[in-house]
């Protein structure tokens, strides 16, 4: 099957029981959830289908009430790839997949629009990523930023909280001079096919050491794709980030 035929689904994670913002899908902004301002954006892209994948009987029945498509999912899901397989596998037809991150609620869909192409340009693409260049020295050294080095054919080397690539001559406050150092943006593309066997990989020692999933991947040899963009979301991790939104 061409990818041209290939159907291109958008699946949401969302869970209720954050330990940093419980109930933080169903939070209100400006007379919106978030789950649904998140859905909203989605299906602004050219995705085929956008689903909402959930293990909470509220989220989905607020997701059912402004019309959007919901799944109930098993509560035992550790990530939220292993979400996405569990709607992938139940597709009945080949397809990419985007995991969008369910608390990123002014995503741009033209964000989503250029991950889909990847696939598009690359038959022998599984994993696609994107990331963006840094251009604040004080952004590489901070561990809350995940970095990304990628190969000369665009596959990530590696990714970590620490600053890579570390620029051995050069001071440290001067590293985004010498050294291009690029920022992780953690929206995913996946060919159908591969997420069964993310799912079934372990948790790896990267992975474990770094906390970043996508190690586990990396770790067993499969491929991940980087794109640069543009697009940067404004993702909403505690509270106090609600504070930040300017509309």
């Amino acid at each position: 099957m061409s990818n041209q035929k290939l159907k291109k689904i958008g699946i949401i994670p969302a869970r209720y029981a954050s330990t940093r913002f419980p109930g933080k899908p169903l939070v209100q902004i400006h007379g919106k959830s978030m789950i649904q301002r998140v859905y909203e954006q989605a299906i602004k892209s050219e995705l085929d289908s956008v689903i909402v994948a959930t293990d909470d009987l509220r989220i989905f029945d607020h997701v059912a009430d402004f019309e959007g498509n919901v799944l109930y999912t098993a509560g035992t899901h550790l990530t939220g790839t292993d979400r996405c397989y569990e709607v992938a596998a139940n597709l009945p037809f080949d397809c990419i997949i985007i995991n969008i991150q369910g608390d990123e609620p002014f995503i741009n869909p033209e964000q989503i629009n250029e991950l889909l192409r990847v696939f598009d340009r690359k038959k022998s693409i599984t994993i696609a990523t994107q990331c963006k260049l840094i251009t604040s020295n004080e952004l590489i050294f901070d561990a809350n930023v995940v970095k990304v080095v990628k190969n000369t054919k665009g596959f990530a080397m590696y990714f970590s909280r620490n600053p890579i690539p570390y620029v051995r001559n050069a001071r440290q406050e001067d590293w985004v001079q010498h050294q291009k150092h690029y920022k992780h943006i953690g929206i995913y593309g996946f060919r159908k096919s591969v997420l069964k066997k993310l799912a079934a990989l372990p948790s790896g020692v990267l992975e474990s050491a770094e906390s970043l999933e996508q190690l586990r991947w990396l770790e067993n040899g499969h491929r991940i794709f980087v794109a640069e963009t543009n697009y940067e979301t404004f993702g909403i991790d505690v509270p106090e980030d609600l504070d930040k939104i300017v509309f």
